[in-house]
C-alpha cells in the first residue's frame, strides 16, 4: 500500500518573511471617483460591446430599483487586481446583494486583512517546497473553519467571522468581514487539494467539505430571488460556472420559476464553460446574457463608475 505523506513533517514559515506582489497601496480607491453621468456615459459609442456594457449597467440599476438580487461570483484574481474597496463600496450602497468565491479568493482576502499584502511569488517559492507554506494563513484559516462551520454556517461566513474575531488589522478591506458585518451572504466553493491551506497539517477535509456544501445550499437558496435580477461571473472559468448551473437546476427542479434575469461573464479571455454555463444555457428564453471581455482592473472600475452615476449616488 502506498504510504501517505505525514502532514506533521510539513514545514511552515512566518508570513512576515514572504515577499508579496499585492499590497494595500495597490487597491483602487472609490473615494477618488468624482465624475458625472453626463461626462462619462456619453463617451461610449452606441456600438458593439459599449452597448452591452451599458445594458448591463441598466440591468443592475433596474434590479436594485425593484428590489431584485444582484449576485456577484468571482475568482481570486479580482482581489489580486486591487478591486476589493470598490466591491465593498457597492455592498455598502446595497448594489451587490451576495458574494461567491472559489477557495483562493478567501485566502487572498484573509491575507490582505491579516498583513495588508498577498500573492506570493509562486515560481520562486515552489523550488524549495515553500509555496503556500506560510504558517499564519493555514493555521488561522483552518482553525476558524473548524470553529464555525456547521450545517447552517458555511465556509464564507466562517472566514468572515474569523477575521472579525481576530480583529485583523486590515479587516476594513476584507470582502468576507464586511459581508458578515453588513449581513450580506458570502459563499465559498472549494475543490479539495486546490488551495494552499489544504496542504497544511491543520487542514481538515471533512470541515472543508462541510463548509463548501453548506455554502452550496445557501447559494442555491439565493437563486430563488434572482428573477428580475443580475448574476455576474467575474474571472472564474470553470468552478463557479459549474456551481451556478447545478444550483439553478436544483431551484427549478423543486418548482421555483427562476427566469427573467440578466447573466454576465466578465473575463480577460472568454472561456467555454463560463459562457455556456452562465451566459448561454441559463438565459435561453426571457433572460439576457452578456460577455464582457477585458482585464478586471479596467472593466470593473469602469462598471463601478457607470453604476454610481446611473444610480445618482455620490462617490
Amino acid at each position: 500500500m502506498l504510504a501517505f505523506i505525514d502532514p506533521k513533517r510539513i514545514k511552515t514559515y512566518p508570513i512576515r518573511e514572504r515577499e508579496n506582489k499585492v499590497k494595500l497601496a495597490d487597491l483602487s480607491e472609490p473615494n477618488a471617483y468624482k465624475a458625472s453621468v453626463s461626462s462619462l456615459r456619453k463617451l461610449f459609442p452606441e456600438q458593439l460591446k459599449s452597448v452591452d456594457l451599458l445594458k448591463v449597467v441598466d440591468a443592475i440599476v433596474n434590479s436594485r430599483q425593484k428590489g431584485a438580487s444582484v449576485m456577484m461570483a468571482m475568482g481570486a484574481h479580482v482581489i489580486k487586481c486591487g478591486l476589493s474597496k470598490l466591491i465593498i463600496d457597492l455592498m455598502k450602497r446595497k448594489v451587490i446583494t451576495s458574494l461567491s468565491f472559489n477557495g483562493a479568493g478567501s485566502i487572498h482576502d484573509f491575507e490582505l486583512a491579516l498583513c495588508g499584502e498577498t500573492s506570493e511569488d509562486v515560481a520562486k517559492e515552489i523550488k524549495e517546497g515553500r509555496f503556500g507554506m506560510v504558517e499564519e494563513t493555514g493555521s488561522l484559516m483552518n482553525a476558524g473553519l473548524k470553529k464555525h462551520v456547521s450545517d447552517t454556517v458555511g465556509y464564507g461566513e466562517a472566514i468572515g467571522r474569523t477575521i472579525i474575531e481576530l480583529d485583523l488589522p486590515h479587516k476594513e478591506v476584507s470582502l468576507f468581514a464586511q459581508a458578515v458585518e453588513l449581513g450580506i451572504p458570502v459563499t465559498v466553493h472549494v475543490a479539495i487539494g486546490n488551495d494552499i491551506i489544504h496542504m497544511h497539517p491543520s487542514a481538515d477535509g471533512a470541515v472543508l467539505g462541510q463548509g463548501s456544501f453548506t455554502d452550496f445550499r445557501l447559494f442555491t437558496a439565493l437563486l430563488k430571488s434572482l428573477p428580475g435580477g443580475v448574476y455576474m461571473n467575474v474571472g472564474s472559468s470553470v468552478l463557479l460556472p459549474e456551481v451556478f448551473l447545478k444550483a439553478l437546476s436544483v431551484v427549478r427542479n423543486v418548482g421555483y420559476d427562476v427566469s427573467g434575469f440578466t447573466a454576465v461573464n466578465f473575463d480577460m479571455i472568454q472561456q467555454y464553460r463560463s459562457n455556456m454555463n452562465v451566459v448561454n444555457r441559463p438565459t435561453e428564453g426571457s433572460e439576457k446574457g452578456f460577455s464582457i471581455t477585458g482585464h478586471h482592473e479596467i472593466t470593473l472600475p469602469l462598471l463601478y463608475a457607470l453604476l454610481i452615476d446611473a444610480l445618482g449616488m455620490k462617490a
